[in-house]
């Protein structure tokens, strides 16, 4: 099967160099290029992409808005948004997990972690760099304590009750960064059972995927944030 994705970036000279090595790739190809966040939404839903890298700054609807916009859409659920910072610790990135972004990657990112990245994101099966982004998260959570979480919902946090006993373990596991197989050995359960207990918790949280089970790891209060 084909990647198919879009380009969201104002910069025409790094949509070109994307789009090049996006193309470069036997199971990818570039269905369109959106030069703000109003035109990433309108081609999202025109042409239903697997991925949408979106730079997180853009003039008029930004990437944050965007990403919003396509993660509220039914019509869209399929669709995986990669938000593209600049900056590796950046409030904007934690906002973005928040709207329905499944993970973010610095701009300044290897070629090859790029094609990865789409890759797993098209896959829906991992959170993008968990490490890294469970750790973003756990500090800003941490900076300023609830002021943080100020928009925080509480009917998601709520919905944490009707979690089994196991699929809280299961969703700790996700919250600090590791993966099915990881899970799987540390419960001594089969990764088809782990995978299973995530997609459970993912229906009951309304979560599009594993990077806002991390999200709600830590605004509910299950996992608590460390401040190193």
């Amino acid at each position: 099967m084909t990647i198919r994705v879009l380009l969201a970036d104002d910069q025409a000279l790094l949509r070109s160099a994307f789009r090049v090595l996006v193309d470069s790739e036997p199971d990818m190809e570039v269905v369109g290029e959106a030069s703000d966040g109003a035109q990433a939404v309108l081609l999202a839903t025109e042409h239903r992409p697997d991925v949408v890298l979106m730079d997180i700054r853009m003039p008029g609807t930004d990437g944050l808005a965007a990403t919003r916009m396509i993660s509220a859409d039914p019509r869209l659920a399929a669709v995986r948004v990669v938000i593209l910072t600049t900056f590796e610790v950046d409030d904007y990135v934690v906002q973005s997990l928040r709207a329905g972004a499944s993970g973010f990657l610095g701009k300044g990112s290897e070629p090859e972690e790029l094609l990865s990245a789409i890759r797993v994101a098209a896959g829906g099966e991992a959170l993008l760099s968990p490490v890294a982004t469970k750790g973003l998260i756990a500090r800003f959570l941490a900076q300023d304590g609830a002021g943080a979480c100020e928009d925080r919902d509480p009917a998601r946090s709520e919905r944490l009750a009707s979690l089994t006993g196991r699929e809280r373990e299961v969703l700790v596991q996700v919250a600090g960064g590791h993966s099915n197989d990881e899970i799987a050995e540390r419960l001594a359960v089969s990764p088809l059972t782990v995978k299973t207990h995530v997609n459970r918790a993912m229906g009951k949280l309304g979560a599009r995927d594993r990077a806002q089970l991390v999200v709600i790891a830590y605004e509910s209060g299950l996992v608590r944030p460390r401040v190193e």
